[in-house]
């Protein structure tokens, strides 16, 4: 029988009959490639013994008892440690350090399990080389350098480790798909592999995955959906800090955080991360320079965030962001023109969270503004205010979830003077120390009048 080709979207996985110039599934432009399809089963046979549907209610009820990673930052962010039979995966830029992190997450493993590690990017002496450095030695490491995902999984099956980790899944192939490692049809074929591997032998299984240029994880977006956690190691190349953070997680929250500082013997854990975010906060008041108190799953950050605005020397003024969303900034700076009365048509901003972390959420709006407006006025916000809040159309600050944990933070870190929302709640807050604003344009007279009685 005549296997037929298909063409698959190597962005989003879309299938095609023929070949498209552009994938209708995502927009891309010469994503679509011929792939070999499989040759179909002739009188299979169905399988027998499968269960019937039962009610909810007759469902015995177990209690997982999670693995532990002992690295504390790695299990805060699983919601406690490694649920048996899951599968996780663990994507990121290059260089960020996925390989040297699970390295590490199987040596602390290895002291009280077999584990697998197989590798198929890396000899076995480079691994050995990485493992010297790392002081990642156990005799209860096994390494396997293979790409066949037949051979790993009679491996895996054989050993009956309790972890496992593949680096990475863009190399495997299965010899049942006739196309190259690391296109669609063998990353969806090789992941549902080690899925079934892992729900049926108990085993989890780590799957390092790569990370293309727009930032997305490299093949089908299925990928994604067929794993029970997706796991991001993001950072800046030029700084050492690293955050791991989690996107889906079956089994726990996704707002936690973990934050890694990248050194010569590994990844170390932060315990503090707001007092290494602010090490090189200025001591005294500096234009355009603001605190944002944020809050990362239950752990309040403290991040220093800084903005320039000068008069655009030619053409259209340029509007950059490092570390902040752009159309958040763009948002901030229509509503300070249109309610404030700044005229900043025709300036250049650039706004950046300094030490290389990314805040997503809205309540480092009032630290944008403060800082744009403090960079245009050319006038100092006081060091030793942190400020929380969101701004809205209408110019005016709503309150932020956890506000009490943002504002016990900055005053331990040595803060005297915290602003956000009259809205917010003030149970457990010490009021004689915090400002509360209703409108944007009261924080902004807040904030100023502060630094100049200060100075």
């Amino acid at each position: 029988m005549r296997i037929k080709s298909k063409f698959y979207c190597q962005e989003c996985g879309h299938q095609s009959t023929s070949w498209l110039g552009r994938c209708p599934g995502c927009g891309a432009w010469n994503s679509l490639v011929e792939e070999l399809g499989r040759r179909p089963a002739v009188g299979r046979v169905p399988a027998v013994g499968s269960q019937s549907p039962c009610p909810v209610t007759e469902v015995p009820v177990q209690k997982e008892d999670r693995l532990p990673t002992g690295i504390g930052e790695i299990d805060r962010v699983l919601g406690g440690g490694v649920v048996p039979g899951s599968l996780i995966l663990v994507g990121g830029d290059p260089g960020m350090g996925k390989s040297t992190l699970l390295l590490q997450v199987a040596h602390r493993f290895s002291k009280q399990y077999d584990v697998v590690y197989v590798s198929g990017e890396e000899s076995l002496r480079q691994i050995r080389i990485r493992a010297d450095r790392l002081g990642a030695l156990s005799s209860r490491l096994l390494l396997v350098s293979e790409t066949d995902v037949a051979i790993i999984e009679r491996h895996l099956r054989t050993v009956a480790p309790p972890i496992a980790i593949i680096d990475s899944i863009q190399t495997v192939f299965s010899s049942e798909v006739g196309s190259a490692p690391g296109s669609v049809a063998q990353v969806r074929e090789c992941a549902a592999q080690f899925m079934r591997l892992a729900k049926n032998s108990g085993v989890s299984v780590f799957l390092v995955g790569h990370v293309t240029k727009e930032g997305m994880l490299a093949g089908p977006r299925v990928l994604e959906h067929m794993v029970d956690t997706v796991l991001y190691l993001e950072g800046d190349r030029h700084q050492s800090f690293r955050i791991l953070r989690g996107v889906k997680n079956r089994f726990g929250s996704t707002n936690e955080i973990g934050i890694f500082d990248m050194q010569g013997r590994g990844l170390v854990e932060v315990t503090n991360p707001s007092e290494i975010f602010l090490n090189q906060h200025p001591n005294g008041a500096v234009p355009g320079a603001v605190v944002a108190a944020c809050l990362e799953g239950s752990r309040p950050l403290l991040v220093e965030i800084q903005a320039l605005v000068s008069p655009a020397g030619y053409g259209v003024p340029r509007r950059m962001t490092a570390g902040v969303d752009h159309n958040r900034v763009a948002l901030i700076i229509a509503v300070l023109e249109k309610k404030v009365g700044l005229n900043l048509g025709s300036f250049d901003i650039y706004v950046n969270a300094v030490g290389g972390v990314r805040l997503d959420e809205p309540a480092a709006d009032l630290s944008i503004a403060l800082a744009l407006v403090s960079s245009f006025r050319n006038a100092p916000v006081d060091s030793g205010l942190a400020v929380a809040g969101e701004v809205g159309l209408t110019g005016e600050l709503r309150p932020v979830p956890g506000a009490a944990k943002r504002v016990n933070e900055a005053f331990k870190l040595g803060f005297t003077r915290f602003l956000l929302s009259g809205r917010s709640a003030s149970n457990n807050i010490d009021e004689s120390r915090v400002l509360q604003a209703e409108t944007l344009v009261d924080a902004l007279d807040m904030a100023l009048k502060q630094s100049c009685e200060v100075e």
